[in-house]
């Protein structure tokens, strides 16, 4: 059980930049293979100052999360959200996850997608926490083809849930090979054969790729 330490005053210091330091560790070694000793080491800081900072190690990690989050995988979520048809959305999203899971600037694959995947019993409200947040995620993919269902872009008879499920068994595939070292055209093969299993109607709408590439310009990673 992780304890929560006093909190005190701590020095001024650039939180974003903290976080940062602790998320590529979380990211590259999950949450139970990043010792507190290695986190104060990347961010800077002594024990102390962490917790009065941040409180715990696992609410630390939460914060991770949510940064995570908001910089790179809600705004890849939205942004495909916003496409112009289901076909597009998901095109969008397998190939933005394709470029980000081995984004040489970041550790490979996605933080969230992976994380958290082996924890002891103790640790199960870190993992229960990182899957409501991919269950979040899941529901907006799922709600988005319900929209196509009714938008006649998919066959009425089509398992909204079982598509969604298929395809986020891709991406997380996807991850996980991008960890065990498939590179950026690797993965695009992987999505354009999941794409070919798209049962419904096939319209891009404007030009995504182009388009996936000035988001990640813009900073959608991760």
């Amino acid at each position: 059980m992780q304890t929560t330490r006093p909190r005190g005053r701590p020095r001024t210091f650039d939180r974003q930049a903290a976080l940062d330091a602790a998320m590529e560790l979380f990211w590259r070694h999950g949450y139970e293979g990043t010792s507190i000793a290695d986190l104060t080491a990347a961010m800077g800081f002594t024990p102390p100052t962490l917790y009065a900072a941040f409180g715990s190690k696992e609410d630390l990690y939460r914060e991770v999360i949510q940064h995570f989050l908001l910089r790179s995988e809600r705004q890849r979520m939205e942004a495909a959200l916003n496409q112009t048809s289901a076909y597009a959305m998901l095109r969008y999203y397998l190939y933005a996850a394709a470029e980000s899971f081995t984004d040489p600037s970041t550790p490979a694959g996605c933080m969230v997608a992976t994380a958290a995947l082996q924890c002891a019993v103790e640790n199960q409200p870190i993992v229960q926490e990182v899957a409501r947040i991919r269950h979040q995620m899941f529901i907006g993919f799922v709600e988005r083809l319900d929209v196509a269902k009714r938008n006649q872009e998919l066959p009425e008879t089509i398992d909204s849930l079982a598509l969604a499920n298929f395809y986020t068994a891709i991406v997380q595939g996807m991850s996980v090979q991008a960890i065990d070292g498939a590179s950026s055209a690797d993965l695009i093969a992987v999505a354009d054969l999941a794409l070919s299993a798209w049962p419904g109607e096939k319209s891009e709408g404007k030009s995504q790729k182009a388009k996936v590439q000035r988001d990640q310009d813009s900073g959608i990673r991760g």
